[in-house]
C-alpha cells in the first residue's frame, strides 16, 4: 500500500493535536507531518506514523524546507493568530494569517499542483446579521482584522481552486466549546473559559453580556467534519469551495446554565462579570445564526446539544 503524506500546520494547537488520531484512523496508509512554531507533541501510540518539526511559516525559507521535503497529498492549514491577537497587532496578524498562508499556497501551486488544501477559516468573516447566514446569500463583512484576513485567504484559495492549481476546501469554523488547556488570544476565548475554569474551581472573567448570541460547536464534531471534508469529491462543491461548518446557536446565559447543571452553584460562582467593551463589540459583531444545509448536503455531521459538550469536558477532568 503506497504511503500518503498529509501536512498539518498549527499542529501544536488544540485542533491540531485533536485531529491527529482521527486522521490516522481514517486511512492506514497515512503519514502525518506536524508543524508549528514549536515542535508539536506526538501521541506515543502514533509515533511511527508521525513526523514533527518546528517551523516558523512567516519565513519563506522555512516554507521551502518544509514543503520541499515531501510531496503532500493534502495539507491542513490550521495555524493562525487568533481574533483578539490580530486586532491588537495588525502587522503580526497579516504576517501570520495572510502572508505565511499565501507562501504555502504559492509553493504548493507551483511545485505540488493539485494538492488538496483544507483551510480552517472562521465565521468571523461575517458581520452582524438579523437572519440566518448562508454561504451564497450572505455577503461577508468582517468587523475585525482576523475575519478580514481569513476572507483574503478564502478568496485566494477559491481562485486557485477555480484555476485547477489546488483542490481547496474552505471551512468556516464556529467558536469551539469547550476548548481544554489555557485561554487563547481569541476574543471568544471566554466561551470556553467560563466552562473550563469554572468546572475546575478557577476564578474567571465573563467580558460580554449574558444575552449575547454565539454560533458554537463541540470539539468532537469540528474534528470529525475536518476529517470528512478532505474526502469530499471536488465537483460536489460547485463554484465555491466554501462551507459553513455545522453548529448550534446559544446565548452566554445558556452556557452559564449548562455550567450550573453540570458543576453546581459552586462552579457558577467562579464566573465574575466584567464587561470588556472591545471584546463585547468584536464578538457581538459576529453572526450567531446559520443555515448549514450546504454542509449537510456535502455529508457533514450536525453538532449535539451544548450540555453534552459541557458534560464531556467535565468527564475528561476525571481521566
Amino acid at each position: 500500500m503506497a504511503e500518503k503524506n498529509i501536512l498539518v500546520t498549527g499542529a501544536a494547537g488544540f485542533i491540531g493535536q485533536t485531529i491527529i488520531s482521527p486522521l490516522l484512523a481514517s486511512d492506514p496508509a497515512l503519514h502525518l507531518t506536524l508543524t508549528d512554531v514549536v515542535e508539536p507533541p506526538v501521541p506515543a501510540h502514533t509515533s511511527n506514523r508521525v513526523t514533527s518539526v518546528a517551523k516558523d511559516l512567516t519565513d519563506p525559507v522555512a516554507i521551502e524546507e518544509l514543503l520541499g521535503a515531501h510531496r503532500f497529498d493534502a495539507v491542513y492549514i490550521l495555524h493562525g493568530l487568533m481574533s483578539f491577537g490580530s486586532e491588537s497587532n495588525l502587522d503580526l496578524g497579516l504576517g501570520v494569517n495572510v502572508d505565511s498562508i499565501r507562501g504555502l499556497l504559492d509553493f504548493l501551486r507551483k511545485h505540488q499542483p493539485g494538492t488538496t488544501v483544507v483551510f480552517a477559516s472562521s465565521t468571523a468573516v461575517y458581520g452582524p446579521n438579523e437572519g440566518e447566514v448562508t454561504e451564497m446569500g450572505t455577503v461577508p463583512l468582517p468587523q475585525g482584522s482576523y475575519g478580514a484576513e481569513k476572507l483574503i485567504v478564502e478568496l485566494l484559495l477559491n481562485d486557485y481552486s477555480r484555476r485547477g492549481l489546488l483542490d481547496g476546501r474552505i471551512v468556516r469554523l464556529p467558536t469551539v466549546v469547550v476548548r481544554p488547556g489555557k485561554p487563547s488570544a481569541a476574543a471568544s476565548s471566554f466561551a470556553s473559559g467560563i466552562v473550563r475554569e469554572s468546572l475546575q474551581g478557577i476564578p474567571n472573567i465573563l467580558p460580554v453580556s449574558r444575552d449575547l448570541g454565539i454560533w458554537i460547536c463541540s470539539p468532537a464534531t469540528v474534528v470529525k467534519n475536518l476529517v470528512k471534508v478532505k474526502g469530499i469529491p471536488a465537483e460536489r462543491f460547485g463554484t465555491s469551495r466554501i462551507v459553513n461548518l455545522p453548529g448550534i446557536t446559544v446565548s452566554v446565559q445558556d452556557i452559564l446554565d449548562a455550567v450550573e447543571k453540570v458543576g453546581g452553584k459552586e462552579a457558577l460562582a467562579c464566573v465574575r462579570e466584567e464587561i470588556d467593551p472591545d471584546i463585547d463589540r468584536l464578538v457581538g459583531s459576529w453572526s450567531a445564526k446559520f443555515d448549514v444545509s450546504r454542509a449537510y448536503s456535502l455529508g457533514l455531521e450536525p453538532d449535539g446539544e451544548l450540555i453534552e459538550a459541557v458534560r464531556a469536558f467535565a468527564d475528561s477532568l476525571q481521566k
